[in-house]
């Protein structure tokens, strides 16, 4: 999940000594108790693997979340083309409780410099936990509107799609502005998002309306309404 500070800035090989695991005050290194030949050898493939083992470990703790990123548009049914890692939203008051659930369970769980999100290993990939989103926290009512869905074989709760794109439009800025990876979720996902609400909540700030305008002159969405009186 991108932000406007970027979170895969640290590389998993290059930066674990600038991560710390959560709760203890020594680094281990991200692959420990993983070795190669046990990864799926698709990419894409791992990449589920890792969401699937995680939201079952979520669905243990009893506390909500909600898959999130490139996952969780594959799952509301985009293309199978993950990238490089695995999202999931938690709230902030339960990041404690959830990082110890999966240390308990095996997982590496380092607490980066960026302090709105936990990093997780599982099977070789990297897990973000995140618990605010472009600068707001992960809210109850946020994670009450997302949409059980099965990932593979594994149900889990899954961020709506409007609130999917609402993360990304928010996080938009002068620093960060990747319309090109944003467009082809807003157009797989056209018909499934509210965006009446999404104009209502970001289209006044500049980037998200330069956004808008991009997708209206495509025909990915209807001109809006004010704009067709002119």
């Amino acid at each position: 999940m991108t932000q406007p500070a970027d979170d895969h800035a640290l590389d998993q090989r290059a930066g674990v000594s600038e991560l710390r695991v959560a709760g203890e005050s020594v680094p281990v290194p991200c692959h420990a108790g993983t070795r190669e030949e046990d990864l799926p050898l698709d990419r894409n493939q791992a990449i589920l693997q890792a969401a699937k083992q995680v939201g079952a470990l979520l669905k243990k703790t009893g506390l909500p979340f909600a898959l999130a990123g490139s996952v969780a548009v594959y799952a509301h049914g985009g293309v199978q083309n993950l990238q490089h890692d695995v999202d999931f939203c938690i709230r902030p008051e339960d990041a404690g409780a959830v990082a110890q659930a999966l240390r308990e369970a095996g997982l590496p769980v380092f607490t980066p410099p960026e302090d709105w999100l936990l990093k997780a290993d599982c099977l070789g990939q990297q897990v973000d936990l995140i618990h605010a989103l472009a600068h707001e926290p992960v809210t109850a009512e946020l994670l009450d509107r997302a949409e059980e869905l099965p990932v593979d074989s594994v149900l889990m709760p899954v961020l709506s799609p409007t609130d999917l794109l609402h993360g990304l439009l928010a996080a938009f800025s002068e620093h960060h502005c990747d319309f090109g990876a944003v467009l082809p979720i807003a157009r797989t996902l056209r018909e499934k998002i509210d965006w009446e609400r999404l104009r209502r909540d970001c289209g006044a700030d500049p980037m998200p309306a330069a956004f808008f305008f991009i997708l209206e002159r495509l025909e990915i969405i209807p001109a809006h309404a004010e704009e067709e009186h002119r």
